[in-house]
């Protein structure tokens, strides 16, 4: 893995809440807060956590398809620099959402049923510009063989397709562009669990065959664990822990970590891990608690500290960072009695 391709530092992404005849914003769902991350070229960085955590909201806006409420995001461009294309818009944007592009979670409803394969596929050739019309048929088909669609089938329509069929021609799509960057909205979950393997497959080979970096957003943590290079995991909009993949599963320093990795059902009885049951429920984005935002579901939550102070990052070892009081105090223990 070489340079970064992506950069963004204190994301934040909200949405208003208007309410009354005049349509006043009265609040914001606080969706993405203050988020830093990076990606290399050919890495794939998984992005786990709870259902509304805005996981899939950072994706989106990580590619510009929402405008950011703040903070800045970096993306290579032509010569392999890093551009701010934070506030880009019309042509200048277009240059670079070539080489962005995203795969969505339900395969049929990203897919418009009126459109032929060939024609949903050759879209974005159409938008950029790019080829003659004998130049993209070619392109289409042969980008479909490649990820397992048999070219005859380019006049057909989404209907007449299973759901990993369905997929695989949003893979084409974002495929056709060679995008430096895919986003892989939960790409496997709405499709049975062979199916899912299959999938997976076929996005590992061709990150290997085209250089590509993968954003992979899933709650699944198994499926993230097999694909993905390192892993953030997300609470209530923020970052709460980051690490190599082997890293944090086999030593995950975050509680709320702990308690997700818990979860991951095993058959071996041997590696049965003690569960981490959480209480309560996963607070609104709208209102988020004060200091830590997971204080008040914590096991080792400390009165008068985690409710008062909002955590900093902090390099826990070399690549591992962790956004916890508990395990921040504990560490600098550790160094400071060695």
């Amino acid at each position: 893995m070489g340079e970064n391709i992506l950069l963004f530092q204190n994301l934040k992404k909200y949405f208003p809440m208007r309410a009354g005849i005049f349509g006043r914003v009265r609040e914001y769902v606080r969706a993405v807060d203050d988020v830093s991350a990076a990606l290399k070229k050919g890495e794939t960085l998984g992005i786990v956590g709870e259902t509304g955590c805005g996981k899939s909201t950072l994706g989106r806006t990580v590619i510009r398809l929402y405008q950011p409420t703040a903070g800045r995001i970096f993306f290579t461009d032509g010569d392999g620099h890093l551009a701010d294309i934070t506030d880009l818009s019309g042509s200048d944007l277009l240059q670079f959402r070539k080489n962005m592009q995203i795969i969505f979670q339900d395969p049929f409803s990203s897919l418009n049923p009126r459109m032929t394969v060939q024609s949903i596929v050759e879209e974005g050739l159409i938008v950029n510009k790019l080829g003659t019309r004998s130049e993209r048929r070619g392109m289409a088909a042969e980008i479909l063989e490649r990820v397992g669609i048999p070219a005859d089938y380019m006049n057909r329509y989404p209907h007449e397709f299973s759901g990993g069929q369905r997929q695989r021609i949003g893979i084409a799509r974002a495929l056709i562009l060679q995008p430096k960057l895919i986003v892989c909205d939960e790409p496997v979950s709405a499709l049975d669990v062979s199916i899912q393997s299959q999938i997976l497959n076929l996005l590992v080979d061709l990150r290997e065959e085209f250089g590509i970096s993968y954003l992979f957003i899933s709650h699944d943590l198994s499926v993230v664990k097999y694909i993905s290079d390192r892993v953030a995991v997300m609470y209530l909009g923020e970052l709460v822990e980051v690490a190599e993949t082997e890293k944090l599963y086999n030593n995950p320093l975050h509680p709320y970590t702990q308690a997700l990795l818990s979860a991951i059902p095993t058959f071996d009885p041997e590696a049965r891990k003690k569960r981490i049951y959480l209480t309560g429920e996963l607070p609104s984005p709208v209102n988020p608690p004060s200091g830590c935002r997971f204080h008040p579901r914590c096991p080792i939550y400390i009165d008068g500290v985690c409710d008062m102070e909002v955590p900093k990052t902090f390099e826990a070892s070399d690549g591992h960072t962790v956004r916890c009081h508990a395990v921040e105090r504990e560490r600098r223990g550790k160094r400071g009695s060695g």
